[in-house]
């Protein structure tokens, strides 16, 4: 199980039409970007994760990842969350490489990772999530187009300058849509992004007013108010808002943050997003406190198809999954699944605003080669020889033999421990999940 090769890919994935995303007013999406990592075992079991980015902006990472992680086990996650935990030290957030070996282990055992979780296998019921402010006519038509594929539930984008423009979009277009279609709103104002256009931004005032609205036209939650750090007063806003709040999507890191934000009670529904919150093990114990607390867990998932695909695995393993919906990409014609799922064999199609989880072991998924060497660019490629060549080239002979030998001991005494527990019967998922 140790990790042998680790290969970084930059991935454009064309969209069919332009897509404009509510996150960065004025931005006129033309791609699916995103960054891959394949691990590869010695034994050659691939692991792949990915995560949303800009544009190359993690080439740079490619060089710290054969020195973090070569020679480590990927079923060992307490050492490589310690490894993540470091390059994190240096500015790098990787918690989203985590779920790579995730997709080892359950490639090893054999089972998809939600049912190494605990969860069985079965269908999910899905919201369909737009990505895109619009005015009311074409919401409403659009809402009727995904009520006709089969989806009962849609979450709509509201961004306007003025609460008024925002109130009247909600309550007309619930007028014109009716009752039986479940209507949620997301404001975007978690991670307001205005490097392009300028964004409004709310205040606990305009957040009050718009959610006694939200209650008027039986909203089922608003998404995201305020700030992703304005704990109070999200506190504040939902002990006064006649609808559950929801949020902790992307830029919330880690158990220690929602943490605070339960105590607290800032929300009523959390979003905690695997590739962003710190991997599969840190959500999996963020997804456990949500239900000690008493309140909901729904996940942010729109990146891509890999994105897509690890919290598909963790809601499949969640206790309550049958009484939730998980979040479902979809604005077309810029955002659909082809272009979503892009790199992927089997794109996540659902079927009348459900989808059957994946029986295939691991995240669920197998990456069409095709497509990667299409769309995506090798950023990097780390093998023990060429970075024990690159140690040599840097720092001289005699100094790269000393910090091999002394990393050598190191991972060989962490291995001797870690197979020690196996040995006494306990899983690798069991130390995964307990090392906190």
């Amino acid at each position: 199980m140790k990790i042998s090769r680790i290969d970084l890919w930059y991935v454009r994935i064309p969209l069919p039409d332009v897509f404009l995303p509510a996150w960065i007013p004025g931005y006129r999406q033309k791609e699916n970007r995103f960054t891959l990592v394949r691990l590869v075992t010695q034994d050659g079991i691939e692991g792949y994760s990915a995560v949303q980015t800009m544009g190359a902006e993690l080439e740079g990472l490619g060089g710290l990842l054969g020195s973090y992680l070569l020679g480590e086990r990927a079923d060992d996650i307490p050492s490589i969350r310690q490894r993540i935990r470091e390059m994190g030290y240096l500015g790098w957030r990787v918690g989203w490489l985590e779920p790579a070996c995730w997709d080892i282990i359950g490639k090893a055992a054999d089972k998809p990772v939600y049912e190494l979780l605990g969860g069985m296998p079965g269908a999910v019921k899905l919201y369909a999530s737009t990505g895109s402010v619009r005015n009311t006519d074409y919401r409403v038509d659009e809402v009727a187009a995904r009520v006709e594929e089969g989806f009962d539930a849609v979450k709509l984008r509201v961004h306007a300058e003025t609460l008024r423009e925002d109130v009247e979009h909600i309550m007309t277009t619930r007028r014109e849509v009716g009752d039986d279609v479940v209507l949620a709103v997301d404001a975007n104002q978690g991670w307001r992004v205005a490097v392009i256009a300028d964004a409004p931004r709310w205040d606990l005032e305009r957040a009050t007013a718009f959610c006694r609205a939200a209650g008027d036209a039986a909203l089922a939650w608003v998404e995201e108010p305020l700030a992703m750090d304005g704990y109070d007063d999200l506190a504040t806003l939902r002990r006064a808002s006649p609808v559950p709040i929801s949020g902790g999507e992307l830029n919330n890191q880690g158990l220690s943050e929602f943490g605070v934000m339960l105590e607290k009670g800032c929300f009523d529904i959390y979003q905690p997003d695997a590739v962003f919150t710190g991997g599969i093990a840190a959500t999996w114990r963020i997804i456990q406190r949500i239900e000690e607390a008493g309140s909901q867990y729904s996940p942010h998932t729109w990146t891509n198809g890999i994105g897509f695909a690890i919290n598909l695995q963790l809601f499949g393993a969640y206790a309550k999954r049958e009484e939730k919906r998980l979040e479902y990409p979809l604005d077309p014609p810029g955002w659909v699944p082809d272009a979503r799922d892009g790199l992927l064999e089997e794109p996540w199609l659902h079927s009348n605003g459900r989808l059957e989880l994946p029986t295939a072991p691991g995240l669920g998924f197998t990456v069409d080669q095709k497509a990667l060497h299409r769309f995506g660019k090798r950023l990097f490629t780390a093998t023990q020889p060429r970075v024990a060549w690159r140690t040599v080239r840097d720092r001289g002979l005699a100094e790269a033999r000393r910090l091999g030998r002394t990393r050598s001991n190191r991972i060989a005494a962490r291995n001797e421990a870690f197979e020690a527990e196996l040995a006494g019967g306990t899983t690798a998922v069991e130390i995964a999940l307990s090392s906190w």
